[in-house]
């Protein structure tokens, strides 16, 4: 399950009055143009990002350096997380919950976000057939919700807004008539929160986690349940409060940063909850450790980065935090499997 992506300064779910969620749904904008500049640049490939993009948007100059390379670290570091999930969803014969072009593995995948941007990328996924063929026939892509929602075989994405309690307002999404049982409490599920929580209040963020693990611990047969975080941390030092202060300029407040003051903090998103493993690395820390050096010296020839400290200023305050929860029916082997979910260092790292 996909909350939707954010560029690397970040976006999504607000806790700000409602006239001021426009601000935050400004930033989805930023976030594929944070993508389809890094593509452009060579950083990685994406072939479907360009479709995406609003009108006109395409010829907007590329993104600093600075960003493209964040872009990717952070793009690189949560696409090794879910191939391994996936990997381990496989080796136990299972299909799983998440987004993935290894489509196989795919049990489902449901995206969610404010309603004004799920019928912009339902209209794009029907009109484009590169998109549309991703999902299935032609008649098995439905729209519904008058155009705010989108169904497939294998995708939903659904209009709702997060902050309103979980209990009715996603628990009345994940089981309506047009996606009755999109989630499975017996498969391995994984959540992406990308630039989400950090835009909530922490009372509404830790709903939502609770939630979820109320859920599945309805499962009867061997669910496990894991979430990747990625966001903004540690703003209460000089360079995290000129952070602050950029986006409030922007009419952008993040209410779930006063929660994670140090990196420490941020292990106890997930153990509070019950959580068996609980992991988190800065960006500047994978990208020093866990990116090889032969991709280091590619990206280091696309273009010129002069400002090398001011990425690592900004570059450690952002990191990724994983979890995985284990219901007590799985068997210890899985357990040790699960928990050794990790970014691997590369051997030219170690």
């Amino acid at each position: 399950m996909h909350a939707k992506p954010a560029p690397f300064g970040g976006r999504l779910q607000s806790s700000i009055q409602p006239d001021g969620d426009a601000a935050i749904r400004q930033t989805d904008s930023d976030a594929a143009l944070a993508r389809f500049s890094a593509v452009q640049k060579q950083y990685f490939t994406d072939p479907f990002i360009k479709h995406l993009l609003g009108r006109g948007s395409q010829f907007q100059p590329p993104r600093p350096p600075l960003i493209n390379v964040g872009t990717y670290v952070r793009s690189e570091a949560i696409d090794a997380l879910v191939d391994q999930w996936l990997d381990l969803s496989h080796a136990e014969g299972k299909k799983c919950q998440i987004n993935t072009p290894r489509k196989d593995l795919l049990a489902s995948y449901v995206e969610i976000d404010f309603p004004e941007i799920t019928t912009k990328k339902a209209m794009s996924i029907r009109k484009n057939k590169d998109l549309s063929l991703l999902l299935g026939r032609p008649e098995d892509v439905k729209l519904a919700h008058g155009g705010t929602a989108l169904h497939a075989p294998a995708y939903h994405l659904i209009p709702l807004d997060l902050r309103l309690p979980p209990g009715q307002a996603l628990g009345n999404a994940l089981n309506s008539d047009a996606g009755a049982g999109l989630l499975s409490p017996n498969l391995p599920t994984l959540l992406l929160f990308e630039c989400v929580l950090v835009y909530m209040r922490p009372a509404e963020s830790e709903a939502l986690i609770q939630w979820f693990v109320d859920y599945f611990s309805a499962g009867d047969d061997g669910a496990v349940l894991g979430a990747i975080v990625y966001e903004m941390f540690g703003l209460n030092d000089p360079f995290g409060k000129v952070m602050l202060n950029n986006l409030r300029a922007r009419n952008v407040d993040l209410p779930g940063a006063e929660s994670y003051p140090t990196f420490d903090s941020l292990l106890q998103r997930f153990l509070r909850h019950g959580f068996d493993a609980s992991h988190a690395l800065t960006l500047r820390e994978i990208r020093r450790t866990y990116i090889s050096h032969q991709e280091l010296e590619r990206i280091s020839q696309l273009e010129m980065l002069d400002e090398i400290e001011e990425l690592e200023l900004v570059l450690q305050h952002y990191a990724i935090t994983w979890g995985v929860k284990l219901y007590e029916r799985n068997g210890q082997s899985l357990k040790a499997n699960w928990k050794g979910w990790a970014l691997r260092a590369p051997e030219d790292q170690q």
